[in-house]
Formats: structure tokens, sequence, C-alpha cells
């Protein structure tokens, strides 16, 4: 999940030819380890608008993963983002490239039947290749 004010500015970096970027989240946040991440846009908008292909995830010290990755992010300063993290010690930096903006976004409610849930997980959750598969091609 991602709020639509990071949604839209990714997109503007990308469209400005900016290749690498960061999504920021308090503590330890997944993924782990996957291939391609799925961005479910949330309300006001209540889409799935877009994919990218995982790169890392960095967890870590606020200060020193700001210092290293704060560039990729969409915060434009190091006050935005220490108002973002407030006392938060450790943070995660979800590191990806090749963003896709879909051409046909998916609703929620067709989300939620596609995945056979009643609600998404706020974290996210884990799909087969096959699955994002199938999901990307219903977007393009």
């Amino acid at each position: 999940m991602i709020k639509g004010e990071y949604w839209n500015e990714f997109c503007r970096q990308n469209h400005n030819g900016k290749r690498i970027h960061s999504y920021m989240r308090l503590g330890l946040a997944p993924p782990k380890e996957t291939s391609t991440l799925v961005f479910y846009v949330t309300r006001p908008v209540g889409e799935i608008m877009g994919y990218a292909d995982f790169i890392e995830r960095k967890v870590g010290d606020a200060e020193k993963l700001w210092s290293e990755y704060g560039l990729e992010t969409v915060l434009d300063s190091k006050k935005k983002y220490k108002e973002f993290v407030g006392n938060v010690r450790r943070v995660s930096f979800i590191r990806f490239k090749s963003l896709h903006e879909a051409t046909k976004p998916i609703p929620l409610s067709n989300a939620l039947l596609f995945f056979g849930v009643k609600r998404l997980p706020r974290r996210g959750f884990y799909l087969d290749k096959e699955t994002t598969d199938e999901l990307i091609t219903m977007m393009e």
C-alpha cells in the first residue's frame, strides 16, 4: 500500500528520468525477498496503479540509510524525512527500479475478487510468479 501523494511523486520522478527509487517504512518492513512490487494506492484512489522491479530492502539506522538512499525517496529534504521518521531509529528502505504505471488500473473491488480476500493487508503480501504475471497483464 502506498499513499497517493507518494505514488504521484514516484511517477513524476520516473517521467523526469529517475530510474531507482526507495519507498520508506518505519521499523522492519516487508518485503525481504521478491522480484516484483505491485503498488496499491490507498484512499481516495483505491486502485492497483502499477508495478516495479524490486532491487533490495535495506533495514537499519534511520540517519545512515537517509545519507545513503535519501535521494531515491520522494522526500526533498532531510527535515521532511525527520518529520516522517520521528523518534524511530530503525527504518526500511525498499529499493526498486523500472516503475510501470498501469494503463488499466485495477479497482479495489476487482483486486479483492482476484485475490479472494475481504481486505488487503496493510503490510502487503507475497504472490507467486504466475499470479503476478496475470495481474500485470490485467493492468496493461
